[in-house]
């Protein structure tokens, strides 16, 4: 079985391209012969899959975008594929992975928060309307066969929006690997990453991890972060564009507030921490707060987050709409308790259990074996 798996560009703090390496490396089995079609793509000697990568020139992100699309359309046509799953919107492809979610609605979610300019420069930008439009013509496209979600809220939008059959949607949620993130991670990392931040035991550490700060709501918790309990303690790990400027407005908090910038492996910073903190404007299936929950931490997170679908109130963490500043207050405040965190330890890595890789692996497999069935 011959699969291409497209995805534009590598970032190794991105959720979506860690994600296509956990299913490349649950691919990697004798019967699958995988591509990755890429601008951009690491190298691995090690690895059981193909790099082909395709770098049209072009200036700025509309263009980019246009470009990479035609040339990664010209090599599927070109490469001979069984199958070609595409994590861009590509007319060209038999799966989407709508890893990114709907781009209608994130600008829809966005615009509840910017001003009438803001949202009327949206609607003429170059950008979104080339990635609209090429959302609109990929859900259109007679080829493709089917749409993969990582949340039911992904799905149901796809539906809503675009009008596609409920049977071309299938929900397959990101795997996690269990025993990589494990509650034991606390006391690996726990004393010693506490030590250097000058944090204490008792003291409240709540992390935020996801690079994009606008859409991943740090700016509600720097607006916040002062009217909460003295003794709580948050860590945003991450990149922006404007990075330095959150570091800036961080440090009005004083060492409350610690943004530490990308990290290569976020395990040390989910073991020091005693809850996950995330309210996202618009965030299909977080890996970071899945990873959180097989950590053994209880997740704040906003309605707009695909991993609210796991979060039993009370229980393994709190779901608040994004924009709800009351009721972020109220809950980070409920949970600056690192005995009501611990307590919910147990029923945060059984949300995260069934998510593992080889159920991944599974559905995956199941799902390409059932469209090549089809006459």
């Amino acid at each position: 079985m011959r699969i291409a798996i497209i995805r534009q560009r590598y970032t190794p703090f991105g959720g979506a391209e860690r994600f296509v390496e956990r299913a490349l490396a649950a691919l990697q089995v004798d019967d699958l012969d995988v591509t990755v079609i890429a601008r951009d793509w690491p190298e691995d000697e090690a690895s059981a899959y193909r790099r082909q990568l395709v770098r049209p020139f072009a200036i700025g992100r509309a263009w980019r975008d246009a470009a990479f699309a035609r040339a990664a359309c010209a090599a599927v046509k070109a490469g001979g594929f069984d199958l070609v799953q595409s994590h861009e919107r590509l007319s060209c492809c038999d799966i989407y992975r709508a890893g990114d979610g709907v781009h209608r609605e994130w600008l829809h979610q966005r615009g509840r928060r910017r001003g009438a300019l803001a949202r009327f420069g949206d609607r003429l930008s170059l950008f979104h309307r080339r990635v609209l439009a090429a959302e609109k013509a990929m859900y259109a496209s007679q080829r493709l066969k089917a749409v993969v979600c990582n949340s039911r809220m992904v799905r149901d939008e796809i539906v809503r929006h675009y009008g596609l059959d409920e049977t071309r949607v299938h929900v397959i949620r990101n795997g996690v690997d269990m025993t990589r993130f494990h509650p034991r991670l606390r006391e690996e990392y726990r004393p010693s990453l506490r030590r250097s931040l000058g944090v204490a035991e008792a003291q409240p550490l709540f992390l935020c991890v996801g690079s994009g700060f606008e859409r991943k709501g740090v700016d509600l918790l720097l607006d916040l972060w002062p009217d909460l309990p003295a003794s709580a303690v948050l860590v945003v790990v991450g990149n922006d564009h404007r990075l330095n400027d959150y570091r800036r407005r961080a440090a009005r908090c004083g060492t409350r507030v610690r943004i530490v910038g990308p990290q290569q492996d976020v395990r040390p910073w989910l073991g020091s921490a005693d809850a996950f903190l995330l309210p996202t404007l618009y965030d299909p299936f977080p890996n970071a707060a899945l990873e959180a929950l097989a950590c053994g931490l209880p997740v704040l997170t906003s309605s707009k987050s695909g991993v609210a679908e796991l979060i039993e109130a009370g229980v393994n963490g709190e779901v608040r709409d994004a924009l709800d500043t009351g009721g972020w207050r109220e809950i980070v405040s409920a949970w600056a308790d690192t005995e009501r965190c611990a307590a919910a330890s147990d029923g945060a890595r059984k949300a995260a259990a069934p998510l593992t890789l080889d159920a991944m692996q599974s559905r995956f497999r199941e799902l390409y074996s059932g469209l090549l069935q089809r006459p």
